[in-house]
């Protein structure tokens, strides 16, 4: 993959260099296939939004300003594609009440994280960002794997940074929950082994 930046490739499609395109979307396929998948949770759905996503970008290229990173400006549009896709299937983003999420009895996570190993903790992380709701599993999924910053994800999502914020806190501790649930066997050994 090439080192130069995004805005190199970006200059080359718009003097006529259609096959600069390709080192983009190779760039970022993973990270628009996930985001979209996150939200949409077959997928089949989100490959035919990731392909979506990318002949959208190519075509409005021209009304990329530069205001923001590209990344950014191609996770909005996954973001909102995702929606779109959403509602035109007659679905709804899944939301649950803070209320599902009892947060008693947590204090092991940490421990318990520790005993596994890096392969298996990625594995029930994974498993527990699919059972939060849409828009959660894009929070959590946009701040720690994607490294965006809170004033990205709002710039992505359409909201303002300090209600990012509170949704990520909220995000994980409904993560927390889940995975606390996964890991109950560890949690148990290892308030036996103190």
């Amino acid at each position: 993959m090439s080192l130069k930046p995004d805005q190199h490739y970006i200059d080359r499609i718009r003097n006529g260099d259609a096959n600069a395109f390709a080192v983009l979307v190779d760039r970022y396929k993973d990270m628009v296939y996930t985001l979209a998948l996150r939200m949409l949770r077959q997928k089949e759905d989100a490959e035919e939004v990731a392909q979506d996503v990318f002949l959208k970008s190519y075509q409005g290229l021209n009304k990329f300003k530069g205001d923001a990173k590209f990344s950014t400006w191609l996770y909005s549009i996954t973001y909102n594609r995702s929606l779109d896709y959403v509602r035109k299937n007659g679905r709804t983003v899944a939301t649950i009440s803070m209320d599902k999420y009892d947060i008693k009895n947590i204090s092991g996570l940490e421990s318990a994280l520790d005993l596994l190993e890096t392969g298996e903790r990625k594995k029930q992380i994974k498993l527990a960002i699919e059972e939060l709701p849409a828009d959660d599993a894009t929070l959590i999924t946009l701040f720690y794997f994607e490294e965006l910053t809170l004033i990205e994800i709002a710039k992505v999502m359409g909201l303002n940074s300090n209600l990012v914020k509170v949704r990520l806190h909220r995000s994980r501790k409904k993560l927390a929950v889940i995975l606390q649930h996964y890991l109950e066997p560890e949690i148990s050994s290892s308030y036996g082994k103190r």
